[in-house]
């Protein structure tokens, strides 16, 4: 169950295919999104104070997580990273934008000291199974003055947001191919099965795309 602690309200947003695919391969990119969805995603970008990612997104990636097909202030970045495996050189770590990286309190000193060099702040955080406890990062994000959060994955930390029901929105872009890959959601149900569902659910079609939106409701059977 998740915290009642003060924290960002939180979106999930990610592209998937009709099978619910991120990727054809672990950890390496697939381009679902048409250029209309692409343009939605950054207009949403640019309605919330920070957006996150995991290291793997990161690392196969190498995303910008800014504003660049619409106007709008960039949202700050917010990495999880448990082993600072982040690159000096990412392309997320502008100082200006003043990144932060929540990372596991038994992390590399010097790695935590060569990515504040180049501007990143970070953050130790406890670690529950294994992986960032997730209410204690949002605890920060809120210390922060971070009202607004948009998650965008990859699929560890879809999972790991829904599962500790730290999620208030959901936004998909849905595109129209099969691909059989790396899944978005998995070992989402506990027992008994209780089922996260959208409530008041919409869809809009943008170019070959479908989003779907609707804010989350907890134990929808």
């Amino acid at each position: 169950m998740a915290s009642s602690a003060p924290r960002p309200f939180v979106t999930l947003t990610y592209a998937q295919s009709l099978d619910g695919s991120l990727a054809a391969q672990p950890g390496v990119p697939l381009a679902l999104s048409g250029p209309e969805s692409r343009r939605f995603t950054h207009q949403l970008r640019a309605r919330h104070d920070a957006i996150l990612v995991g290291i793997e997104t990161v690392l196969a990636d190498d995303p910008q997580l800014n504003v660049r097909l619409v106007a709008g202030a960039d949202p700050r970045p917010v990495l999880l990273d448990s082993h600072l495996r982040c690159p000096t050189r990412a392309r997320c770590l502008a100082a200006a934008r003043h990144p932060i990286i929540a990372t596991s309190e038994a992390a590399a000193l010097d790695r935590q000291r060569e990515l504040e060099a180049v501007g990143a702040m970070i953050v130790r955080l406890p670690s529950r199974a294994g992986q960032i406890d997730l209410i204690a990062l949002l605890a920060q994000l809120d210390a922060q003055g971070i009202q607004t959060l948009m998650v965008e994955g990859g699929a560890r930390v879809i999972t790991s947001f829904l599962q500790a029901r730290l999620v208030d929105r959901v936004t998909l872009t849905l595109t129209p191919i099969l691909v059989g890959g790396v899944r978005a959601i998995t070992n989402l149900v506990s027992a008994p099965p209780q089922f996260p569902r959208l409530r008041q659910a919409t869809i809009e079609t943008l170019g070959p795309d479908w989003i779907v939106s609707g804010e989350i409701e907890w134990d929808a059977l």
